[in-house]
Order: C-alpha cells, then structure tokens, then sequence
C-alpha cells in the first residue's frame, strides 16, 4: 500500500520535510520557502488563551439514559421517555490553576455536561459540591483574582486567598466543604456531580418548578488526604487525566446516577432558605432526591486539544422544558460562559464538531465571522421575517416565566427565615465524625496559619465560630500552635 502524499495546507505536495531551503550549501535560509514559513507559522498558532477558570480539564463521551418518569415535571424531549438515550459530552476540570497545573490539588472541580438532544444541545454546567463560594456575580472577577497567582509573586497566596474570604462570610459554607474529605477527590470518577445551581422545569401543561441537580458516582466516594495528594502530585500531575484515560480505555465504563431535587415553584417564596442562593443547599428532609436516569462514559476523544479545549459549554444553552430560575450566579453565568468562548474560540466556536447539534440542526440567520464554514447560498436570506420560506420562530416559550415586580436598582436579596452565612455550613461541620472533624481543621489551619495579617485570621475564625462554636475554637487552636 502506497504512503498518503503530504501536501502544504493549499494542497501542493511537499518534496522534503527534513531540510529546509538555503541560499546554497550551508547558506541562509530562504524566504521563498513557503513549506518551512507555513510551519513555523502554525506552530506559532497551535495554542488558544486558555480558559481563565477552569483550564486544566479533561472529558470524554458517552450516553444519558432515562430511568425514571419525570414526565409530570418537564417536557424536556430528551427526558421524555424510559429507556431512551442521548449522547453527551463531559468536561472535568480543577478550578484555579491553569493549564499546566496538577489534578491532584484542594480545589473544587467543574462538572460540566453536554446533552445532544434532538431538540439543540442542552448544557449544564455545574461542580462536584452542592454549593460556592459567593452569591452575586459582580463579586466573581474579584473572587477568582484573589485565588488567582499573584501578579507580584506569580504564585497563589494564601494572604490574598483569606482576605478575601475574610470579607466574604458566605464563602464559609463552602471552605467547610473544600477543605474536608471530599476536597481532593481520588479520580474524576470517584466524586459526584451537582448543578449547583436552581434550574426550573416546566411539563407540558406549562406548571413550573425549580430544581437541583446531582449525580451519584457508582464508583463510590474516593478522597485523597493532603499528604496523599502530595505524593500523587510528585508522581504524576496528570494523575485525573491518566486515570479517566485508562477506565474507559479498558472498558471499565463510569458511570453516575442522576437524581434531582424538585419544588414546585408557589413554595420558593417561602421557603426557610433562598432557593436561588448559590451558597446553600436544600435539606433532602425538605426536598428528597428524586431519580432520573444514569449518566455513562463510554469513549475517549481522539484529540483533546479539538475536542476537550475547544469544547464550549454555556449555561444558557436550554432546551424545551428547561429553563433558568432567578439564581443571581446563574444569571450572570448566563452571559459570561458564551461570551468567554466567543473570546477564545470566536463567533462560531458553535460550528466546532464538539459544540454543534448533533441529533438536529442549527438554522439561524448567523453569517459570516472569523472561520465562519456556515454562510448559506444566493438562495439563502439572512435576514427574518422573509418570503423565502427561512427558519422562523416557534411561538412556543422554552420555560415558564418568572413574575417579578418593584423597582430596578441594586438590591441584596432578601433574607428568608433561615437564611445566614454560617448556619448551613455549622449543619455540615455538625454532620462530621470527630476524625473528619479533626482532618477538616488540620488542613484549614495549614492554610490559614500562612497568612500574614493577624486580623485576617481573626476575621474568618469568626466566621467559623459563627457556623459552630466548637468550629471556631477548635481551629483557633490549631492555627495557633502553627503560629508559635
């Protein structure tokens, strides 16, 4: 069998791909040499700006299976019937470091799903805890720059870390999460999966409800302490990526459980707690776990740099039955996920294989752009309404609508009966074994002793003695036994 001829990117064929063009035997190199320059040039151009939160990712595909009837809650298509499947695509990822960081680190991690339904591909974009660290999203750029790597020292401080934690009391609940067990998770398979977020469903006769999403690893818990995840770290820094690879590679298939949380939207207004509050949870005394169906990984992708990196999700990509509630962070995140890819990946990062549709189409009137590969005919208007028999809209509302009413303005949420910074997360710490306990404040004092500022320290111990009194002291205690 013949070899394949390798030819330039405009299709001529290459005649040496070991020696470039001189100005004679040992002479300067050639400007004319159109192979070596072409190149040189992609070469240049191989790498995109990486995502500036969660850049260090691994994914793969694989199929979501309805178990159980939900019928009664959404008209979602794909959810529509037991039995019936619909391929998807997932990206796991740490959160703060960047690109070339370790997997094993104490950092929560994205948990990010594409569903291709046969109505448009619905992404759900969420992490491997219930809750975060903040509320509002005009805090999140301030946020991430504080976990971040200094601009002075060009490595993450804990004085930067804490300080904003300090002014942050809502962050307690989920420092109570991030620096327990669960807070270095063995494998991405070994960790579970949440929305985090308030979603709503509506069903068919157009009855509204909110919901939360998670997804039980069958694989079971798998945490790594701190001084095991050093040892991983020194050993292989892609100890998450080798290990997805290599399951799904030996058939070893993972999989997750998905359950949700429903409540019907006339009770949200009551509720003890916000139900749109990113930084609490609903008690499954109040709301039980609902099943839905299962989630497995079945096949690697071929190119982790087409189809990992340039994979695109955004929380706004809903499908009938399936829409967002008043979550202030999801709100933002409405806009600020596309509008990120729009940045690293351009207008029509959509038509990548990894992002569009793959059980229907795409028909819009979008045109042109950078590496724009969908522009239509002389035949086709871009523009609507038209008389040429284009794509026109449905009349049919995605979700149900959300009443609102009083004056626009910058406004903190209102409170609900039990809603605080620190009750849910003493509800966590109170749930621990006194040796989970002990781990929980050993590695919170192993952070927050670095920090520089005394009254940094003082201000998120305070938080902690707010959440529980035992909480407080105790990490008093440990932080300054470090200290001494």
């Amino acid at each position: 069998m013949s070899k394949r001829v390798l030819t330039t990117e405009s299709g001529a064929p290459v005649a040496d791909n070991q020696n470039s063009a001189t100005a004679g035997v040992g002479g300067p190199l050639l400007l004319q040499d159109q192979h070596l320059l072409e190149k040189l040039a992609r070469f240049n151009r191989e790498r995109i700006p990486e995502r500036v939160v969660h850049a260090r990712g691994s994914g793969a595909y694989g199929y979501f299976e309805v178990t159980d009837d939900v019928t009664g809650f959404t008209s979602a298509a794909f959810l529509s019937e037991v039995g019936k499947r619909t391929e998807t695509f997932i990206r796991f990822s740490t959160v703060a470091d960047s690109l070339g960081g370790a997997d094993a680190v104490r950092d929560p991690r994205g948990f990010a799903l594409k569903f291709y339904t046969e109505e448009g591909n619905y992404d759900l974009v969420g992490n491997n805890t219930p809750v975060f660290f903040i509320k509002d999203p005009i805090k999140f750029p301030d946020f991430i720059h504080s976990q971040k790597r200094d601009p002075f020292t060009g490595r993450q401080e804990p004085d930067n870390v804490w300080d904003f934690w300090a002014h942050s009391p809502e962050s307690t609940h989920q420092i109570t999460w991030l620096f327990g067990d669960r807070g270095i998770p063995a494998s991405y398979r070994h960790m579970h999966g949440f929305g985090s977020h308030t979603y709503q469903w509506t069903n068919e006769a157009g009855e509204a409800f909110f919901v939360k999403y998670h997804f039980k690893t069958n694989q079971g818990i798998r945490s790594l302490s701190a001084e095991q995840a050093a040892e991983l770290v020194g050993k292989d820094g892609n100890s998450h990526q080798t290990d997805l690879l290599q399951a799904i590679e030996r058939g070893v298939n993972p999989s997750w459980t998905l359950y949700v949380q429903i409540m019907p939207a006339a009770e949200a207004a009551d509720y003890r707690f916000n139900p749109f509050d990113l930084t609490k949870v609903w008690p499954h005394a109040d709301y039980p776990l609902q099943r839905v169906g299962r989630l497995v990984l079945d096949r690697n992708p071929d190119n982790v740099f087409a189809e990992v990196e340039q994979a695109a999700f955004s929380p706004n990509n809903f499908v009938p039955g399936i829409g967002p509630s008043p979550d202030k962070m999801l709100q933002g995140r409405l806009f600020a996920y596309a509008d990120a890819h729009r940045y690293r990946l351009g207008v029509n990062h959509t038509l990548l294989p990894v992002n569009a549709p793959r059980a229907t189409t795409a028909q819009n009137y979008g045109r042109d752009g950078l590496m724009a590969t969908r522009n239509g005919s002389r035949h086709d208007k871009n523009y609507e309404p038209n008389s040429y028999q284009g794509p026109a809209q449905t009349d049919a509302a995605l979700s149900a609508p959300l009443a609102i009413h009083g004056w626009t303005g910058t406004h903190e949420t209102p409170a609900h009966v039990k809603d605080d910074d620190f009750f849910q997360a003493g509800e966590l710490y109170r749930l621990m074994s006194e040796d989970e306990k002990g781990r929980l404040v050993a590695n919170i004092a192993g952070s927050l002793s670095q920090v520089s500022r005394e009254d940094v320290i003082e201000k998120n111990i305070a938080h902690f003695a707010a959440a529980d009194a035992d909480y407080g002291k105790r990490v008093a205690d440990a932080v300054a036994a470090l200290r001494d």
